[in-house]
């Protein structure tokens, strides 16, 4: 496992910091565009992260390149999501990053964890088919309410890192908070009149997104690990669309567009694209409220 793991755990209480800012902050690693956007905002005026995941890739299968390992190399603090999201970056944390800090935002105390999805598709309102599984969805920055809580302990992890900028750690922290306060309303406000539309997702990565907006997709065409589809589950899915008269399918950028096009000629769906990551944005602060707000558009645009 991991050299170090810094986990929100630690109090805000019990950690006093004063006096300015007396130096630049430290290197910090980040592994995909929406993590790197939240701590790019606690950050903001005293640093910015380095990105792992190349925008466009999926992060569940990636080569590193030598310049994202010099980026682990020269970390002090390594920010992820989970290992669950990405297998392949244990390995290359303990290689190249033994001695930083790794933060895994998806055991941050307070982070809402919901169980992976198998079937093709969902139940209404479904939340994962074992709520006692210990394997949990790892697309969890799709909860705005887990946003607010990994901005909390991203701020206590660069305070513990570097006490000199704490301060301004945890004003951003709080002013990011808000922001995304705001942004819940704002994509209810949306949503809300097309509540009940039928549509399904290229692969299961958008469940937290679908429960904190009560906006629930029919099914998914590949698994959360986005692994090929069976003929089986294409099939089901292909005859679920033909007869509940599904409005959408969506395809994501980071993968094979050519299974989406099937489905479009089998059935006559219309078809659309929802991005989890956010893959044609610009990388920074403002990236995680403009792909959430992609998602919204996405599916009033399609539905």
């Amino acid at each position: 496992m991991y050299a170090s793991r810094c986990l929100a755990s630690i109090s805000l209480a019990a950690m006093v910091f004063t006096g300015a800012a007396l130096a630049g902050a430290p290197n910090v690693a980040t592994d995909i565009m929406p993590v790197h956007s939240l701590v790019a905002r606690v950050m903001e005026g005293k640093g910015a992260p380095s990105l792992i995941v190349a925008p466009g890739a999926s992060p569940h299968e990636y080569s590193l390149r030598p310049s994202e390992a010099r980026i682990l190399q020269e970390a002090k603090l390594v920010f992820l999501v989970t290992a669950e999201l990405t297998p392949w970056l244990d390995g290359a944390i303990e290689t190249l990053a033994g001695g930083a800090t790794v933060i895994e935002l998806l055991e941050t105390d307070g982070t809402t964890k919901l169980p992976l999805r198998e079937n093709a598709l969902f139940k209404a309102h479904q939340q994962g088919d074992d709520p006692d599984s210990d394997t949990h969805d790892p697309h969890a920055w799709l909860s705005p309410d887990n946003a607010e809580i990994w901005l909390n302990a991203i701020a206590v992890a660069l305070a513990s890192a570097d006490p000199d900028n704490a301060n301004a750690y945890l004003a951003n922290a709080s002013a990011g908070r808000m922001e995304i306060e705001a942004l819940k309303g704002e994509i209810n406000t949306v949503l809300e009149p097309l509540r009940g539309g039928k549509f399904i997702v290229f692969h299961d990565s958008f469940q937290y997104f679908e429960a904190a907006f009560d906006f629930p997709a029919s099914g998914a065409i590949s698994l959360s690990d986005a692994r090929d589809p069976s003929p089986a589950r294409i099939a089901e899915i292909q005859t679920y669309i033909a007869d509940q008269g599904v409005a959408c399918v969506f395809a994501e950028p980071q993968f094979n567009p050519g299974i989406i096009a099937a489905f479009a000629d089998e059935t006559k769906v219309q078809t659309g694209v929802m991005d989890p990551l956010g893959a044609d944005l610009e990388p920074g602060t403002g990236l995680y409220p403009q792909l959430m707000r992609r998602l919204a558009t996405a599916l009033t645009g399609c539905l």
